[in-house]
């Protein structure tokens, strides 16, 4: 193994983003420089463009358990969440109520929030302090005005995996539609949607080393479904606007490359979380996994340090070239704590005091021994700085009183 450079990036935040495989980048060139031809066109030229699209179609298709036709191509995991959301909501003329989880991402919890305000009903339920669903509360939750239950596969700040499988029986049988927010778990867990009683998935290619601002959303083959994006009929008139033909192809040869590492059974990128995780709970302490009694992705450690501020650490750990986060990318330059681990702990400041490391296939044995050098010294650091702080606290208010 080749010693790595002190000044070499350290990138463990995959569940933020992922690095573009590059032969990913091979395959999407061509349709950024030779075949430019739009999909619709009736001649031979944009043939290769639609062709393009059509294996695309075919190798998410291949990863997700499901048929090409169930597939409709979006611009990534946020869009795809708003329209099964909207497309449910749209249906259900005998209710208007929606059923959802107080720890997901953003892309489904502010959607939720405006249509409570907008006169719908929402329930947002609870987790236990690993993270946990409680199903007998969402079999619960469930009345006969529910139009939509929407609970992600996997937390994108934790890693929690829910039952999803479970709960769509639970949804079919009750005779309501579900969804799951599935960016996270898409080419890191075995997913076979034809077996299960799923409605509607999404997920986004940039979470699996494909490009940025391209998605999907698989639509069970016997759910009705309402466009959000009304225009010229793409997506066989599900979703309007001329297709963005190599991101789209990306997101093929992404998903495709996704399905060989699963199939081949690679676990290097669990080994790499696991080695991390055991090595910083045994130097580390007043360190803590969050969901460590829960099944998680095989990619994500997400801990709570005691004696530390997140936004201290990142900034110190940055100087040492190793980007991790405080939660989901999508909050980072927000003052707010993570709703997450406030949701697993409303009693204690573990919410402020949270870092999330994410491995993906392109990180090295080498980038995590560099790591377990540096997370160690960055945390007793804070901490010696937070010590004086605190005693010159408490002792002004002793002077006080």
């Amino acid at each position: 193994m080749e010693p790595m450079a002190d000044d070499e990036l350290i990138y463990l935040d995959n569940n933020a983003t992922t690095q573009l495989d590059p032969v990913v980048v091979e395959e999407m060139l061509p349709f950024l420089t030779s075949y430019y031809g739009n999909p619709s066109s009736g001649y031979g030229f944009a043939a290769k463009a639609r062709k393009a699209i059509d294996l695309a179609r075919e190798r998410l298709a291949a990863l997700l358990g499901c048929e090409p036709p169930e597939i409709v191509f979006t611009s990534g995991g946020t869009e795809s969440n708003n329209t099964a959301i909207a497309s449910a909501l749209r249906f259900e003329l005998r209710g208007r109520h929606v059923v959802t989880s107080a720890v997901e991402h953003s892309a489904v919890l502010h959607p939720c929030q405006d249509l409570a305000k907008r006169g719908c009903e929402v329930t947002f339920l609870g987790v236990d302090r690993d993270g946990n669903v409680d199903l007998a509360e969402l079999e619960a939750a469930i009345r006969p005005e529910t139009a939509i239950v929407s609970v992600m596969w996997a937390n994108n700040e934790t890693g929690v995996l829910f039952p999803v499988e479970k709960i769509a029986e639970i949804c079919r049988e009750k005779g309501v539609l579900f969804h799951t927010d599935a960016v996270q778990a898409a080419g890191k867990i075995s997913i076979c949607l034809r077996d299960t009683a799923i409605n509607f998935l999404s997920l986004s290619a940039h979470k699996f080393h494909g490009p940025k601002g391209v998605g999907a959303l698989f639509v069970n083959r016997r759910t009705r479904f309402q466009p959000l994006v009304a225009g010229g009929g793409q997506e066989n008139g599900r979703r309007g606007g001329t297709e963005n033909v190599a991101s789209i192809v990306g997101l093929g040869k992404a998903a495709e490359r996704a399905s060989q590492y699963l199939s081949e059974g690679k676990t290097h990128v669990r080994s790499m979380r696991d080695r991390f995780e055991k090595a910083i709970l045994e130097t580390v302490n007043g360190a803590a996994v969050n969901g460590a009694g829960a099944a998680r992705i095989p990619n994500t450690s997400s801990f709570s340090f005691e004696g530390i501020e997140s936004p201290a650490a990142l900034l110190l750990l940055d100087r040492h070239r190793i980007c991790c986060s405080a939660g989901s990318a999508c909050r980072t330059g927000s003052e707010e704590a993570s709703h997450v681990l406030r949701a697993m702990d409303p009693s204690g400041d573990g919410a402020r005091r949270g870092l999330r490391f994410s491995f993906g296939r392109f990180n090295t044995d080498a980038q995590v021994d560099r790591a377990l050098e540096v997370v160690p010294k960055v945390i007793e650091k804070l901490r010696q700085v937070a010590a004086p702080a605190r005693g010159s606290a408490v002792s002004s208010v002793a002077t006080a009183r």
